[in-house]
């Protein structure tokens, strides 16, 4: 005998259960949540041994939300769909089964209007489910039976549709161990609270849906702030980034992540490696150099793509590609100040070029003349010594200058280059010949490495000369205090290599940007002009070469001289 309600309170008492479901809608619980808790609350008023809901998540990729409830004990599982034809549902768990098989026909609305066991809105209920069977199977009775009831010895069964906008969108499950527990009012009044249920789950999908959406669209827009407030800080950008994606998630208080690019990782300070997480790649021009992942440190039921929604899956693909967007604005960045810096070196180069000719024209001449009446006055005869002296003195210091002026004049490359063939190794043993000494009185020493078979090259023999002498010389001058100075040629298929290295003081990066500018000099007053590493970069330039500088500070300094063997121009690398 039914014993759940007072039949003079049944109205009450389910207008106050329409009332706690529509609360519940409204409180802003996640889907699986809010399936919980009004389960929970049918199950409570109904009094049954069993509830379960069947939720159709979507067409193309049906799912089933099951909530079972034994006894006093709450428990909450759920477990897909099975697609057996392209209309129809069934479950894993019913599968073949009767029960299973009833519950598609009610979720479907396939049943006959005159049977007593289907309500006129397509509900099905049975105070007896044998006698149910018997009319239905007839022979076969028990075998059914068996299938229909093998997860428990039910007498009440009700099969109770959700509709919403004349479509059913799952149903309502109810099952008790006694016989003849519902009566036709009872199930006519959960008839409208199942109408109520498919109200509050549409409303409640696009509140959670829109919530979704605004979580998305924060994180996204987030992440532009940061990468503007940070502008062209990666790691800080990213590290701002990865702390934006766990509170775009469905549960943030379980969700962290982390992002790798180029083998360094940016994670939040909670994050752990789970087996449900969710991950993009992130692709630059083609090439995977990183990934964003998320990931859950608590399982959760499984969804659309394991435990995480479809539209997660099209977040964090979007995450990915604007992290790949914001390093690509970066790097343009900076290819961009590389060409600035480039074009504005080039241009004081050419600047000082002009300038360096016309300076040299015009102290060529007065230099020529004193030259000359100082070697006239030195053919004097009865010149004191001191005078003498002072003569000789006059001469070095002429000469002196004019070897500056023929720097000047290779600088600016007012003088052509005389090509000939030149042996790069014979070219290296007669430049180093009057350094040897030099080298040894320092303390240093000499490496020679030269490949016999380097091939022979077009290019003005004293400029090269030139360009040994000075980079040997600024070797030599930064390891006071004694080293190793190894010369070393070599060849490939498109040009020889001159390699000269030291273990000398070395170069910090602000020095290698500029140490190719005209008159800078780290040296002291009166011992360099700071235009020799000019002269050697307008040389090799002038001969279609190129310039590779490796140097750190107190490890030494290693040039490599790039000489084409069939003309091809090289860029000037500096690393």
């Amino acid at each position: 005998m039914n014993t759940t309600h007072h039949k003079q309170d049944l109205p009450d008492d389910f207008l106050k259960l329409s009332h706690q479901i529509l609360f519940s809608a409204n409180k802003g619980l996640l889907r699986i949540d809010f399936l919980q808790e009004i389960a929970k609350i049918i199950l409570n008023f109904s009094k049954c041994d069993v509830l379960e809901l069947w939720i159709k998540e979507n067409k193309d990729h049906p799912r089933g939300k099951i909530v079972r409830i034994q006894k006093e004990n709450f428990q909450f599982e759920i477990i897909p769909f099975l697609k057996i034809k392209d209309s129809e549902l069934n479950h894993i768990k019913y599968k073949d089964s009767e029960l299973g098989k009833l519950c598609n026909d009610v979720l479907h609305s396939h049943y006959d209007p005159a049977s007593h066991f289907f309500t006129r809105n397509g509900s099905f209920w049975t105070g007896d489910i044998v006698n149910y069977l018997t009319s239905e199977s007839g022979t076969k009775e028990q075998l059914n039976k068996k299938e229909f009831l093998k997860d428990g010895d039910y007498k009440s069964i009700a099969l109770i549709p959700l509709p919403v906008n004349g479509k059913n969108i799952g149903l309502l499950q109810l099952k008790n161990t006694q016989h003849d527990f519902f009566t036709k009012k009872e199930i006519e009044l959960y008839e409208g609270i199942a109408s109520i249920i498919g109200v509050a789950l549409m409303n409640q999908n696009t509140q959670t849906a829109l919530t979704e959406r605004v979580k998305e669209l924060t994180c996204l827009y987030g992440i532009a702030k940061v990468a503007e407030q940070f502008n062209n800080s990666l790691h800080k950008i990213l590290q701002g980034i990865v702390n934006l994606l766990p509170p775009a998630w469905q549960y943030p208080e379980i969700t962290c992540a982390k992002i790798v690019l180029d083998g360094r990782s940016f994670t939040t300070p909670n994050f752990q490696e789970n087996h449900q997480k969710q991950t993009a790649d992130v692709v630059i021009d083609g090439e995977k150099r990183g990934v964003v992942k998320v990931v859950y440190i608590e399982k959760k039921p499984e969804l659309n793509e394991g435990p995480f929604l479809n539209e997660e899956r099209s977040l964090i693909d979007t995450i990915a590609k604007q992290i790949a967007l914001i390093i690509e604005r970066i790097q343009a960045a900076e290819d961009r100040l590389k060409l600035q810096e480039q074009l504005r070196h080039a241009d004081r180069l050419a600047t000082i070029g002009q300038l360096a000719a016309g300076v040299a024209h015009e102290i060529n001449e007065p230099l020529s003349n004193i030259l000359g009446f100082t070697q006239l006055v030195g053919k004097c005869p009865g010149l004191p010594k001191q005078v003498k002296g002072d003569l000789e003195k006059i001469i070095d210091a002429s000469l002196h200058a004019r070897e500056i002026i023929k720097k000047l004049m290779l600088f600016s490359r007012q003088k052509k280059p005389e090509k000939l063939n030149v042996n790069l190794n014979n070219l290296v043993n007669e430049g180093l010949y009057f350094l040897e000494s030099r080298c040894t009185k320092e303390g240093i020493e000499l490496v020679r490495s030269l490949n016999p078979d380097v091939p022979e090259i077009i290019a003005d023999p004293s400029q090269l000369h030139q360009v040994l002498v000075n980079l040997v010389v600024n070797s030599l001058q930064a390891m006071p205090q004694g080293g190793i100075l190894t010369i070393r040629t070599n060849f490939c298929k498109s040009y020889v290599s001159l390699i000269i290295k030291d273990t000398g003081s070395g170069m910090s990066d602000e020095v290698k940007k500029q140490m190719f500018i005209p008159f800078f000099t780290t040296k002291d007053v009166g011992q360099g002009t700071g235009i020799g590493l000019s002269v050697v970069h307008g040389i090799i330039t002038s001969h279609g070469g190129s310039i590779i500088v490796e140097s750190n500070i107190n490890k030494g300094t290693r040039f490599e001289i790039q000489l084409p063997i069939n003309g091809t121009q090289n860029k000037e690398q500096i690393n």
